[in-house]
């Protein structure tokens, strides 16, 4: 990037700094929510052998709780944590999540193990 492309009163490409991190940040989110989304029945059904009833359920659930949680998590970023601390607790659990999918679970093993989905 040349220095040009920097002004002096805190713009990049003439926006401000905080835009670029607001979009990347955006852009991350909406990743993984559609991602998520496009997988969720599919490792339901075939996986864990939900049937499409259960599995339907759970995607319902899962929905909802995405734009439900938001509100929640402002009170609690406006009265204890304050937006950057939020904003970094909320990258640094996203960053965890998609770190956790990464990995195939280990199937339980025992005389129980019969009785469980897996």
């Amino acid at each position: 990037m040349s220095l040009a492309a920097v002004s002096r009163d805190g713009e990049l490409l003439g926006h401000p700094k905080g835009l670029f991190v607001l979009f990347l940040t955006e852009m991350w989110e909406r990743f993984s929510y559609y991602g998520m989304r496009a997988l969720l029945i599919l490792y339901l059904t075939k996986h864990f052998l939900f049937d499409d009833r259960e599995a339907g359920l759970i995607y319902g659930s899962y929905g909802s709780l995405v734009y439900a949680m938001p509100v929640l998590g402002g009170l609690i970023a406006d009265r204890y944590l304050g937006y950057r601390k939020a904003v970094a607790f909320g990258a640094i659990l996203l960053v965890c999540g998609h770190f956790g999918m990464a990995f195939k679970a280990r199937r339980p093993r025992g005389p129980w193990s019969t009785a469980t989905r897996w």
